[in-house]
């Protein structure tokens, strides 16, 4: 405990507080990222459990990983609002972070599909507070967007995270609640949302400056619409494999292609935090297979699936280790977080 120049020696109370305050405002909403990757990866694992029949319930304690880490970042999310607000509204008008903020409400939604099945009340009322926080923020952002004069070098793929994610996990998470009517409505917000925001942002990456490594870990997100879409098709259209969910995950194959091919761009950013950008795409990428598989596809998905799975738990594997690495020695918050 330290005594300033005033000569006035802080409460230990004071001192606790100011310790969360530190560490929450230190703590951008785009580590909700977190959650995505891990709860994305849980679902994978119920995806691959029901289809191919494994005994062991891997995808329970991924999801209760999932769930610890999304408590802990709301507390702190609540801890910035009223202990640092001005960190807070700094990362609101920040014209990169602030499209993070819209991965609580989606966090919350996942936590309410892993809920569901041990509790429905409990899901459906996490469902309905991650929805509304989804929407209201989404509808305020883009409303935002709409007024113009944006800086062409601040348009990444984060863009997408309010509209087309918010939009495409609530049609998956309204769906097993059993409203499957709402969720192809949620769907539809969502894919023509991404479609449009597509086009701006292959136009930006074109014909735009090079973007610079610390932005570089934004593109993860560019992995997420197609697969993540296509677990949405897949909910609210019953499950029936077609040609539509088949162009879908083709899509997102080709983004993963890409995107390895630019792996030693990309890591010109470093081990950052900002990499799980890419855990949702990837374990997504893995879900929508082994979904259609469990309906009975027969296609060429049954190559794809088991090595998207694979490829799926090595990626959000290799996270986790870089990401306990980066806390204990001490960088996981001595660094910027993507786009600062």
């Amino acid at each position: 405990m330290t005594i300033d120049s005033t000569g006035y020696q802080p409460k230990p109370q004071e001192v606790h507080t100011s310790w969360i305050a530190g560490i929450a405002a230190r703590t951008p909403a785009a580590y909700f990222g977190m959650v995505l990757g891990l709860a994305g990866l849980g679902n994978a694992w119920r995806a691959a459990e029901q289809t191919w029949h494994i005994g062991i319930a891997v995808s329970e304690y991924v999801l209760a990983l999932a769930a610890a880490v999304w408590a802990i970042l709301v507390l702190l999310f609540v801890a910035k609002a009223v202990l640092a607000s001005d960190k807070l509204k700094a990362e609101i008008n920040h014209p990169v972070q602030c499209c993070f903020i819209g991965l609580i409400g989606v966090a919350t939604m996942l936590i309410a599909g892993a809920v569901e099945p041990y509790s429905y009340a409990a899901g459906a009322l996490l469902f309905v507070v991650g929805f509304a926080f989804t929407a209201i923020f989404a509808v305020w952002r883009t409303g935002g967007l709409w007024h113009g004069e944006r800086d062409p070098a601040t348009t990444t793929a984060v863009l997408y995270l309010p509209t087309v994610a918010g939009s495409f996990v609530t049609a998956t998470i309204a769906s097993s609640l059993g409203f499957q009517d709402w969720g192809q409505l949620a769907f539809g917000a969502g894919i023509f949302s991404w479609l449009a925001i597509e086009s701006v942002l292959l136009h930006r990456l074109l014909t735009g400056p090079m973007t610079p490594p610390a932005l570089r870990p934004t593109l993860g997100v560019q992995l997420a619409p197609a697969p993540v879409g296509a677990v949405a098709y897949i909910s609210v259209s019953g499950g029936a494999p077609d040609i539509f969910v088949h162009a879908m995950i083709g899509y997102g194959i080709l983004q993963l292609v890409v995107l390895l091919r630019l792996s030693p761009w990309l890591r010109e950013a470093g081990a950052v935090m900002g990499f799980w950008a890419f855990s949702f795409g990837a374990t997504s990428i893995a879900t929508a297979p082994l979904r259609l598989l469990g309906h009975g596809d027969t296609s060429a998905i049954s190559v794809v699936a088991p090595i998207t799975f694979a490829l799926a738990n090595v990626f959000v594997l290799g996270l986790t280790l870089m990401t306990i690495w980066l806390l204990v020695s001490g960088r996981m918050y001595g660094q910027p977080a993507p786009g600062k």
